[in-house]
């Protein structure tokens, strides 16, 4: 079953990221191969595709924390390049699992950078007072450790710190990933709405397709270092450039509720008309699987 359709108006066109003709490898292990990407402004940038198709490392590129082998990424008309720490300040970024210090409070982790930076106690203090609010943070919990937040209160410090230079853009790679079912889909809505009240560019990692249906103004299908197609979700179900699209769109299992009942499912000896699945063997056929 294909991911419900969203039908926000389009977004700014002009570019945040411009990314041409990128390459990278580990070793002998090519991982991106030639891949080019514009971002937009203002609007959220959804990078989806299966375990080890790269998307995490075009992430880390975009965001300086490695360079590429070949090709160019700039970021606002600048070139971005490994280590680069003041573009970096431009950007927030949310790694997998949140990555918070266990050693510090939740104010010290999501204060980091601008610690770093020196700003003042009291700048800081009303910093952390305003994402608090508008992460949802109990104030009271700031003095916490890792270790005594629940999974999504970690996630909102870890929120939090990514907001604290109030960057342009905001990079989240799979958020959500080691969050209960609860948890994911009240953050998730939260997350949602943030994006809209503050209008900054996101671009956001995940291996779920009905995430980056929920979030995506722009979808990146990625596979085996390529993208395979990008566009509005719209466009992915009604105009599939290769099987795989179809095919990764029908991977993804339906809610309970949207499940078909057993009275209606289609009988062996009978065709799947127009507006039924043909099921994963059909789709594997497609794909020459």
């Amino acid at each position: 079953m294909t991911p419900s359709l969203d039908t926000r108006p389009a977004f700014d066109a002009r570019p945040v990221f411009d990314i041409r003709g990128v390459t990278k490898s580990f070793g002998a292990t090519a991982v991106l191969h030639g891949v080019s990407l514009t971002v937009p402004v203002a609007g959220t940038t959804v990078l989806v595709g299966p375990s080890g198709c790269g998307k995490s490392t075009l992430l880390r590129l975009m965001m300086g924390l490695e360079g590429a082998d070949g090709g160019t990424v700039t970021f606002e008309g600048d070139p971005v390049t490994a280590g680069d720490l003041a573009l970096r300040r431009r950007m927030g970024y949310m790694v997998q699992g949140g990555g918070l210090f266990p050693h510090l409070t939740a104010a010290g982790n999501a204060a980091l950078m601008a610690r770093f930076l020196r700003w003042p106690r009291d700048r800081i203090a009303a910093r952390l007072a305003e994402l608090s609010a508008l992460c949802r943070f109990p104030s009271d919990l700031l003095s916490r450790r890792p270790a005594a937040l629940s999974g999504g209160q970690r996630q909102r410090v870890a929120i939090m710190r990514a907001l604290m230079l109030d960057p342009h853009v905001i990079l989240l790679d799979e958020p959500f990933g080691a969050l209960d079912t609860l948890v994911r889909h009240d953050l998730q809505d939260e997350l949602k709405a943030l994006f809209a009240d503050l209008g900054k560019t996101v671009v956001l990692v995940t291996h779920d397709m009905t995430e980056a249906a929920f979030f995506a103004d722009q979808v990146v299908l990625m596979r085996a270092g390529r993208i395979i197609q990008s566009g509005p979700v719209a466009a992915l179900v009604d105009t599939p450039k290769d099987p795989f699209v179809t095919r990764f769109l029908t991977a993804h299992r339906p809610r309970p509720d949207q499940q078909t009942r057993p009275d209606q499912q289609t009988r062996p000896d009978q065709k799947a008309g127009p507006d039924q699945p043909t099921g994963p063997d059909q789709s594997r056929r497609e794909d020459g699987a």
